[in-house]
């Protein structure tokens, strides 16, 4: 068996196994590529009436008044949005279960919306990209797995589109539209495919980053990152001398700060420590829109020292290396929104593209299962006419 046929039985095999999981991953991933423009139009209450002639109100004072409209539940940070946005206040626990965001204005505190992941329909789409709306830690593997089966599928479907000669490249980069469907349908697959694997290979790649530690760790140490590269917020010195009234006290001091530090951003989020020994965990970004070009800062919460610490989510943009600048951009390249607008329809248009694939595939594969049976037929009629005539009878 050759190579090119041995790649080409991987290939099928492969594609038949994954390719419910790839139509879905992609098809969600068509829906998420351009999540915040909708959201711009379909959330109104993301955007505030700004009042210039007022302060912008302090975390602990929205988180006053994002409690009250969520009682019983503890707040967990504030993200300040750019000028003409509403502030989030966000609270998450793991048990009991729950994840919401209170949308107010920064400026007088008036609450805008109560947003609950579980009434939000982007958010049923994204656990369809990550989990295929599957218990979370076996959606993930399953997700991963087949993101992995996708990258080897892509390898493989590269080595079966390579022409055999020159005569053949120029076929290889066009459709034939004037073709019967089934040739259609193969030059579909096989130019489609190939113009879209580059951008599928950095899918699958940055996939892989969220779908198994291992790929994950491996990738940021390779690329020159130290230590751990999960997000941890670090401890606070719960023996030090405390300068600070209270959790929301240091929030609201630490804010004070990153605002006299960073006097032009594009937003600053600020949590508020819920546990003893928990530190304060802020970033400051400088993209909107994005979530790669941020300063980390990490605050005792008693002492209100900056605290240091090792990975990627860390330190200053302009001082990050290789490998924190690589795991910081993961979620804006996966989306395309390193690049924008014109990123984020390539992203569309390429996994667009990806969820065909499994389509044009299995009619591929049909087409030539049918078209074999028929030939057999055939083959068995010219072999025993007699016998063929009798069982048709």
């Amino acid at each position: 068996m050759t190579f090119k046929k041995l790649a080409g039985k991987v290939h099928l095999i492969l594609g038949l196994t994954s390719g419910v999981v790839v139509f879905v991953v992609a098809i969600t991933g068509c829906i998420l590529a351009f999540e915040q423009e909708i959201k711009s139009i379909i959330q109104p209450y993301r955007y505030s009436d700004a009042r210039p002639a007022t302060s912008i109100l302090p975390p602990s004072a929205l988180k006053a008044f994002a409690e009250k409209a969520l009682p019983g539940k503890k707040a967990n940070g504030v993200l300040y949005n750019v000028p003409g946005r509403n502030a989030e206040v966000g609270f998450y626990n793991i048990d009991p279960e729950y994840y919401n965001v209170v949308y107010l204005n920064p400026y007088t505190g008036k609450v805008a919306k109560v947003w609950d992941e579980d009434e939000d329909f982007f958010h049923f789409i994204l656990h369809g990209h990550y989990y295929l709306w599957l218990p979370e830690t076996i959606g993930q593997f399953v997700v991963a797995s087949f993101t992995l089966v996708f990258l080897v599928m892509m390898i493989s479907g590269l080595v079966l589109w390579w022409p055999r000669n020159k005569a053949a490249r120029k076929q290889r980069f066009s459709v034939k539209w004037d073709a019967a469907w089934r040739r259609k349908n193969y030059d579909v697959h096989n130019v489609f495919g190939f113009y879209m694997m580059s951008i599928g290979v950095i899918f699958a790649v940055t996939g892989l980053v969220w779908g198994f530690q291992w790929f994950s760790q491996g990738l940021y140490t390779v690329t020159g990152g130290k230590g751990s590269d999960e997000f941890k917020i670090p401890p606070s010195d719960t023996i030090s001398t405390s300068v600070v009234s209270s959790p929301a006290e240091a929030t609201d001091r630490a804010w004070y700060a990153l605002k006299k530090e960073y006097p032009e951003n594009e937003g600053i989020n600020i949590s508020f420590a819920t546990q003893k020994a928990e530190s304060i965990y802020s970033y400051v970004n400088f993209r909107d829109g994005t979530y790669y070009k941020v300063d980390y800062n990490y605050f005792d919460q008693y002492s209100l020292k900056k605290i240091t610490v090792d990975g990627p989510y860390t330190g200053k943009y302009s001082e990050a290396n290789l490998g924190q600048l690589l795991r910081r951009m993961n979620y804006d390249i996966h989306t395309g929104a390193i690049l924008g607008l014109p990123g984020k329809i390539l992203a569309f248009l390429a996994s667009l593209v990806c969820a065909t694939l499994p389509v044009t595939g299995f009619m591929i594969w049909w087409g030539r299962r049918k078209k074999g049976s028929k030939k057999n037929v055939r083959k068995l009629r010219a072999m025993k006419p007699d016998l063929m005539s009798n069982s048709t009878n």
